[in-house]
């Protein structure tokens, strides 16, 4: 999974404002004691095309008081003299200046002085990320202003006052809004897929938006790269599940929303349909503070987002382009666009698959509830569970998988990919459609909610439903949390449901969803009942004032070649639907493994088998080894153990449950299978923390620091992946499967590609595992790494069980002991003991004698042979290795 974000002019996420308000005019003295240049690393020119006149390029590292220095760039091109508009270009979260090189480049070559820095705690800058804190990256901005006023090429209102826009995307979209409303002397901002307010981005409706948050505390680094205040806030909501007020306050001040009052700029609003972190909601916030401020404002809805899809870069670019031409140059004959554009999806290219985009528009913004129409709901009061530690949770979007193919852009080509588990969400249904009806803004729905709990967490989403049911898309991915205070004495909720742009086609149904689980929001752990009912039809807005610019293609020409991943995607999502459990048998039920008669068939033959009427059981700290040559089934096994393949014949119980594809009681099971993959720019301890709020269980549940303990990684967690050698990765890896402390763990060859060290500590972090009464299941072709790990062993050949029981009954019942002596034996005496009747052989080892003897020989006449020859005797046992015994029962066909 990829956690840099979609790009849209260096995006990558947003931002804040809100303490003190800056000081909008700076004298010449005032910003020379302000901005100080530390260095100027050097100054390049870009080659020019045609009539281009090249690009300079200018990097400095300017100091901003308090010990933070920003990397900074400086792009012009022409004649010096000639005086020019400024713009700031911002990056995205996670990023740095480099991000924005290109449009950076092309802004210049187009008339613009263009400044570039990259944000406290990103790239070359130093300084704590404060998620653009007014008394930090927006202080920031307005000294780099007071820089660009001294410059002689940019073109000035007044003395210590530029000509200056600024644009930016996600973070840099947020910088580019609190600039405008701290610093009086912006003059344009084109903020792109940002927030408006980031404490209902992530606390929407008072719901923790998890995955989102927790991804980008990550990718800024890790906690400690933020401000103090900023790092115990994420701990403490993370810890609890539950927005507490002084979170809220603290993100609200760093909000644009802080100081919409005074953002009275031109502004181009350009935001993200596919977008589940900073959805169309909060542009629609924006567009209105800022137009009832007086101010110009054009609101753009593009196809892509945070969540992927395209993010029509070029077009977005030229857009903002001729926005600041017009109110940056005073270029009156600038074509700004309509004040309203969305982006609509007709099909795909049938040669290289891309989505075809086409543009609707209107001559004013209709906002997300204009042209109502009600659509009648069918369905009577439903009940529904919250389950214990709400899981396993509904499937909408997956943050961090974006980029081009985002589940988001599936969507909108009508695959749909979202999943909700029986038994855990309510529906009501409308009639199929006799028209075709565009939905573009915020549906709404008012229902009554009964809890057994004093607090309901509901989640919201309206799916389209074909003909027949079978297809079923959720427009965008998005959904709508709400927390329901007061839910036990039942209470009426008005529910605005996600801002979506989506056509409904005839023949096709409207059908609510209120889910009470969601994999990227956190939810109450407590199990919980809730009961709603309808009150209200569902009131879809049409804007029926957006005309669109192009016909739609007929829908053949872009379903057929979509079909195959229909299929596909729906096949696998059935595999994954939750099954109702039965009831445990009461004789397993503290039983870790117990196989009974297992069997599977090898693919399209009716008499072949990859196992077969395989039987055995596995107590709890026992560390069980499963051995056998290639083709004797293990893999087959274990697949079938872990719930990923069905076996044809026989049963598999794990505490008493029989297991089944997606049994409730696969989350007692640990697995590591063919590594793991991690992110290599993490470190070792984010890598875990991400991957277990991916399983959408409460922290708490997955006992991060006995699984980090059990694996040894010690200062290294802190690293970053990439250091990592073979053996810490496979330890990690390790790691990563114990989360939640697994009853029962199962590890298929852990050794691989590790040294005799490495090995050694892999076999100790097996051992320690077991040693709290846990069960560990290794598959391994490393015999003696077997013999000296595992507790019990299980051989397997050609399918079928050869020998079950513990590793000394195994490897002991062959035919050389190990004598134990007192003390070392002469050489003489050993040849006298390699002479007795019976004896084939006889050499010294470590502690005593290896004694091999013939088929006339016997332990009990060994033993009275060597009292006779007054050896000091202290033990006699089997003595053979695992790789003996292994070849024995196997007839050698390993």
């Amino acid at each position: 999974m990829d956690l840099r974000l979609p790009r849209l002019r260096g995006l990558r996420w947003g931002s804040l404002p809100a303490r003190t308000k800056l000081r909008a005019r700076r004298t010449a003295a005032a910003a020379a004691a302000a901005v100080v240049v530390l260095a100027g690393a050097g100054t390049w020119t870009a080659v020019a095309s045609g009539d281009t006149p090249p690009v300079h390029r200018a990097d400095r590292v300017m100091a901003m008081g308090g010990g933070v220095r920003l990397d900074t760039s400086y792009f012009t091109a022409g004649s010096s003299s000639a005086r020019r508009p400024a713009v700031l270009l911002a990056h995205g979260f996670g990023g740095s200046k480099e991000d924005v090189r290109a449009e950076a480049e092309k802004l210049a070559s187009d008339g613009y002085a263009v400044l570039t820095w990259s944000a406290r705690g990103f790239g070359k800058s130093t300084g704590k990320i404060g998620l653009n804190d007014p008394q930090g990256e927006v202080a920031d901005v307005s000294k780099l202003i007071d820089w660009l006023a001294e410059r002689p090429e940019v073109q000035l209102d007044k003395s210590g006052d530029p000509r200056v826009g600024v644009t930016g995307g996600s973070y840099g979209g947020a910088i580019s809004l609190l600039a405008a409303g701290y610093d009086q002397r912006v003059d344009a901002i084109a903020p792109s897929i940002t927030y408006w307010n980031l404490a209902d981005s992530l606390f929407p409706n008072g719901v923790f938006k998890k995955l989102w948050t927790g991804i980008f505390f990550n990718s800024g680094g890790g906690c400690d790269r933020f401000e103090a205040e900023l790092c115990a806030m994420y701990n403490r909501v993370a810890e609890s599940g539950k927005p507490d007020a002084a979170a809220r306050a603290l993100l609200e001040e760093r909000s644009p929303a802080a100081v919409g009052d005074r953002i009275k700029v031109p502004t181009l609003i350009v935001q993200g349909q596919s977008d589940s972190l900073f959805p169309l909601g909060q542009a629609d916030a924006m567009a209105k503070a800022i137009r009832a401020n007086g101010a110009p404002v054009d609101v753009d809805w593009i196809s892509g987002g945070h969540d992927g899809g395209d993010m029509e870069t070029a077009r977005v670019e030229s857009r903002v382009g001729s926005w600041f031409d017009r109110y940056l140059k005073n270029d009156k004959n600038a074509d700004t666009g309509p004040a309203f554009r969305v982006t609509r999806t007709g099909g795909i290219d049938s040669t290289d698959g891309a989505a075809l985009l086409r543009g609707a528009s209107a001559d004013t913004y209709p906002g997300l509830e204009s042209g109502p129409h009600a659509v009648s709901l069918s369905g009577r009061e439903q009940s529904f569970e919250n389950p214990a530690g709400a899981n396993p949770p509904a499937i909408s979007a997956l943050p961090g998988l974006g980029g081009s193919g985002g589940l988001a852009q599936l969507s909108s080509l009508g695959v749909g990919v979202s999943l909700d588990f029986p038994g855990q969400y309510a529906r009501f249904e409308s009639t199929p459609f006799a028209h075709d009806l565009r939905i573009t803004g915020s549906p709404k729905v008012t229902v009554h909610v009964t809890s057994s709990t004093d607090d309901a967490v509901l989640f919201g989403k309206v799916y389209d439903v074909g003909p027949g049911g079978t297809q079923q898309v959720l427009p965008s991915q998005l959904v709508t949390p709400v927390r329901v205070p007061g839910a036990k004495a039942g209470k009426d909720v008005t529910i605005t449901l996600p801002a979506i742009d989506h056509e409904v086609q005839k023949g096709h149904r409207l059908k609510l969803v209120l889910a009470s689980t969601d994999l990227g929001y956190a939810s109450p752990a407590a199990p919980a009942t809730y009961t709603v009912s309808l009150k209200s039809d569902l009131q879809v807005p049409t804007a029926s004032g957006v005309t669109t610019a192009a016909a739609p293609l007929p829908a053949w020409v872009w379903w057929l070649p979509l079909a195959g991943a229909l299929v596909a995607l729906a096949l696998l999502l059935t595999g994954r639907r939750r099954t109702t459990p039965g009831a445990p048998a009461p004789e397993l039920a503290e039983v870790p493994l117990q196989i009974t008669d297992l069997s599977k068939r090898y693919a399209k033959s009716a008499d072949r088998y990859a196992v077969r009427e395989l039987s055995f059981r596995v107590e709890k700290g026992q560390v069980l080894g499963l051995l056998g040559p290639n083709g004797a089934g293990k893999t087959t096994t274990l697949r079938m153990l872990m719930g990923l393949i069905k076996p044809d014949g026989g049963e598999i119980h794990v505490f008493g449950h029989q297991i089944k594809p997606g049994a409730p009681v696969l989350s007692r099971v640990g697995a590591f299978v063919e590594g793991a993959g991690f992110l290599p720019h993490l470190s070792g301890r984010e890598n875990l923390e991400l991957y277990w709020r991916a399983t959408g269980r409460p922290p708490r549940d997955a006992h991060l620091e006995e699984a980090l303990e059990i694996a040894g990684l010690g200062d290294a967690l802190a690293r970053a992946v990439r250091t990592y050698s073979q053996g810490m990765r496979q330890r990690l890896a390790i790691a990563q499967a114990m989360l939640g402390l697994p009853d029962l763990l199962i590890l298929d060859e852990p050794t691989n590609g590790l040294d005799p060290p490495q090995i050694r500590e892999m076999r100790e972090v097996m051992i320690r595992y077991a040693a709290a009464g846990r069960t560990v299941i290794v598959s391994s072709h490393l015999l003696a790494e077997v013999e000296q790990t595992c507790t019990h062993l299980v051989v397997m050949d050609r399918g079928r069980l050869v020998q079950a029981g513990p590793v000394s009954e195994i490897v002991g019942s062959g035919d050389t002991l190990l004598v134990g002596t007192a003390s070392p034996v002469d050489e003489p005496v050993v040849e006298k003991v390699g002479a007795l009747p019976g004896v084939a052989s006889a050499v010294t080892a470590d502690g005593g004698l290896l004694v091999r003897l013939d088929p006339a020989g016997s332990a009990q006449g060994l033993v009275v042979e060597l009292v006779r020859l007054e050896v000091p005797v202290t033990s006699v046992g089997p003595h053979r290795r695992l790789e003996d015994a292994f070849l024995t029962l196997i007839g050698g066909s390993a």
